[in-house]
């Protein structure tokens, strides 16, 4: 019997340990394959307070070692299923049943798909989710960003670092992005931009070669020869495991209130999976925090 079991180990869910931890408790955190969550495949991280600028790797690192300090004991098993029917919490993994006396959820979003030809054909062989990841391997090389918010364009200004064009397919004539990151890409001598655009396949033999690119206001397609696609066009939750027990809103988010209260008693929500008006870094801590002090009252009134 675990007093609380965390499903993520990204900033909201590490920074729900710490303060459960430091209350006495005893934490188990479970993760598929990673701590850190999105902030650890962020190039820079630069809009977090008393931190001028740092690597995501460093600030997932930092996380994750302030948390072992603490005697939290995280685990690398994927959670493929959960029973919260009962009094006490079930979960389990790829590799073993736990019980505990609260759960908070804590999965964060993974990054949406196009949806278009090719796109699964090519995943692995040359379209990628994460720049920070596989851009090394398209050094030297041309590559096509797809989307308008501001990872799309973090990720074409990691990528032409290293690649010899980068061409930014975004669907509106206008970005989303915050003003610092236009004027960076506006300004980059080997970023091209497609506005009003949207990518219609993905081709290839082996690996990817090329795209369809439909032009909105021109009514008209080209092909664009390419090695890699990188898809940034924003995020949706990673929460299907619990959406069965957890009110969610209709594009899938959990409900909350302010304490990170969901539904069930002695289930709680912590940082972008749940409903918010800002998913940023700070705001997931700041979740976390809150979800953790209230499991941690949770437990001792119950």
């Amino acid at each position: 019997m675990h007093d609380i079991i965390i499903i993520g180990a990204g900033p909201a869910g590490i920074t729900a340990a710490i303060y459960a931890l430091r209350a006495g408790v005893s934490v188990t955190i479970f993760d598929r394959n990673l701590y850190g969550g999105q902030a650890a495949i962020t190039a820079q991280i630069e809009n977090y307070p008393a931190i001028k600028s740092i690597t995501g790797a460093m600030f997932a690192q930092k996380l994750y070692q302030q948390a072992i300090d603490l005697n939290a004991n995280i685990l690398f098993e994927e959670v493929i299923s959960v029973d919260f029917s009962d009094a006490f919490q079930t979960i389990t993994t790829n590799k073993n049943t736990y019980t505990a006396k609260t759960v908070i959820v804590a999965t964060g979003v993974k990054r949406r798909e196009l949806n278009c030809e090719g796109e699964k054909q090519f995943a692995g062989k040359g379209v990628s989710y994460c720049a920070t990841c596989d851009g090394a391997f398209f050094r030297n090389k041309n590559v096509v960003v797809v989307g308008g918010g501001n990872t799309a364009l973090e990720d074409a200004l990691f990528l032409s670092n290293q690649c010899r064009n980068v061409t930014l397919i975004h669907r509106r004539d206008t970005f989303r992005a915050e003003k610092h990151l236009v004027d960076a890409v506006l300004s980059r001598y080997n970023i091209t931009i497609l506005y009003d655009s949207n990518v219609k396949s993905i081709k290839g033999n082996h690996v990817v070669n090329a795209i369809d690119v439909y032009h909105t206001k021109q009514n008209q397609t080209t092909t664009i020869e390419t090695d890699g696609v990188f898809i940034a066009i924003g995020y949706e939750p990673d929460n299907e495991m619990v959406s069965h027990y957890l009110n969610v809103n209709t594009e899938g988010y959990i409900v909350s209130d302010e304490y990170c209260h969901t539904n069930i008693e002695g289930v709680f929500v912590a940082g972008d999976t749940r409903t918010k008006h800002l998913r940023q870094i700070i705001t997931a801590c700041a979740d976390g925090a809150v979800a953790g002090v209230s499991a941690v009252s949770y437990i001792s009134t119950h």
